[in-house]
């Protein structure tokens, strides 16, 4: 045989495993089934005593010389990708230096590019990747950052080498979707416990979003309490390139379980969108979120009598102040329209809004209006209507939160806040057949957490 051809015998089968060996051998087919999976196949080892036959088989490969195999590799120039998350504080200077792009090759590119450098900066999100190829010098020869995206696509920021410059595009991708699962327990908080879990900050927001209505996730959550959650996630090249819509949930807080499923049917809502049911179909959405703000504490709560920090007289306090830093979003707590967003008095910038049921809602001391808002105009239910701020006769920032009934101002934490419509008759069907799987996923995973329950 030629000494550039190699032979490739087929190994005999081994003796058949003893009794101790199939046993060890269904353990590891076991270990190795995924534990995620929604289906699982298992090997059957032979019997004791069962005859296998064995058949040798023969290949003939023909090998490529050693030295030609140098040769042509030496022609091509070494390229490397490299791979790094931005982090917080981040700018595009900083990352090229994670990226091993070399110290010339980073300052040719800032300064050309100028102005987009800052504005890449500033899209600049923790949490995300950024992609650089590089020769083996470090010279950057391209760079890939996603930036905003929508459900089935994304924008891709590229800068290419061009030249002896660089050419910057955005490009869109195709993304493909991905249920992704999780679970943890609570020790301190619920971004903490979010965190170790490998959970995406938008999902967080939205599990706390979901549960707005029954648990108070400053002051309701305790040592122990765990969560389940399936979501979408969103791919391009083997990458992940973000969060999507939170698909089921489910949350135990001081032992109680609440379970929440997205739907969207034909009669889901009457706005035409999805929303978030029970697994009996009931509608978790409130027609009225007990807090106007995300994340935020209350300073100060509905009284008769309060000692007013700025005025330093005692007087009524006919409304709910949330703490929260300058700027932070203001959220309109129910359907509505504006009746109101000017400066008015002690309120500062105030925004009313008129909902049904001669109730009106109220927020004072903003820093500064929604973009575009104005009377009449039109609102849902969680939309920005402003940021907080200390206008008015306000001591530090805070949002001051009235809600009224035909004028007259009620405690928003102890009136009783009427639900919104269930899933509709005809719809229950097809709803029970979205939920199923997504719920059987959840207690897949509801095992697993009490599996490591301290």
């Amino acid at each position: 045989m030629p000494s550039n051809e190699s032979r490739i015998l087929a190994q005999k089968h081994p003796a058949p495993p003893t009794a101790g060996a199939k046993k060890l051998r269904r353990w590891v087919a076991l270990a190795s089934l995924p534990l995620l999976g929604m289906a699982a196949v298992y090997g059957v080892a032979p019997t004791a005593g069962e005859v296998i036959s064995t058949q040798e088989v023969a290949a003939a490969l023909t090998l490529q010389p050693l030295e030609s195999v140098r040769a042509s590799s030496a022609d091509e120039p070494l390229l490397y990708w490299r791979q790094v998350r931005v982090v917080p504080g981040d700018t595009l200077a900083s990352l090229l230096a994670r990226l091993e792009v070399n110290t010339q090759s980073a300052q040719n590119l800032l300064r050309e590019i100028g102005v987009s450098s800052a504005k890449m900066s500033r899209q600049l999100i923790p949490g995300r990747s950024v992609y650089a190829q590089t020769d083996a010098a470090g010279g950057l020869l391209l760079l890939r950052y996603p930036t905003g995206s929508s459900s089935g696509s994304s924008e891709e920021w590229r800068v290419e080498k061009n030249g002896a410059g660089y050419r910057i595009s955005e490009h869109k991708m195709a993304l493909q979707p991905h249920i992704a699962m999780r679970s943890g327990i609570i020790r301190s908080s619920l971004f903490a416990a979010t965190d170790a879990a490998g959970l995406p900050d938008s999902v967080a927001i939205q599990i706390a979003e979901i549960f707005s209505t029954d648990i108070d996730f400053h002051q309701d959550l305790r040592k122990g309490d765990r969560f389940a959650v399936t979501y979408e996630e969103y791919f391009h090249e083997g990458a992940t390139i973000k969060a999507g819509r939170v698909l089921a949930v489910e949350f135990v807080n001081q032992g109680k379980p609440y379970r929440a499923v997205y739907f969207q049917g034909k009669k889901a809502d009457s706005e035409g969108s999805g929303g978030y049911y029970t697994a009996e179909g009931k509608n978790l959405r409130k027609a009225f979120l007990r807090s106007p703000i995300e994340f935020s504490r209350v300073s100060s709560g509905f009284s008769n009598a309060r000692f007013h920090p700025v005025l330093k007289s005692w007087r009524a306090h006919k409304g709910v102040d949330y703490a929260a830093p300058q700027g932070t979003r203001i959220r309109a707590t129910a359907n509505g329209s504006v009746a109101f967003a000017g400066v008015q008095g002690g309120y500062g910038k105030l925004v009313i809004l008129q909902h049904a049921g001669n109730v009106t809602t109220a927020y004072g001391h903003l820093s500064a209006f929604a973009k575009g808002l104005k009377k009449g105009q039109r609102v849902q239910q969680g939309d920005v209507i402003g940021l907080v701020g200390a206008t008015g006769l306000a001591s530090g920032p805070h949002l001051h939160y009235e809600f009224r009934v035909a004028g007259t101002q009620r405690n928003p934490l102890k009136v009783a806040m009427p639900t919104a419509a269930p899933i509709a008759a005809d719809e229950m069907a097809a709803f029970h057949a979205n939920a199923s799987p997504l719920l059987a996923r959840i207690e897949m995973l509801r095992e697993i957490n009490l599996a490591y329950v301290d």
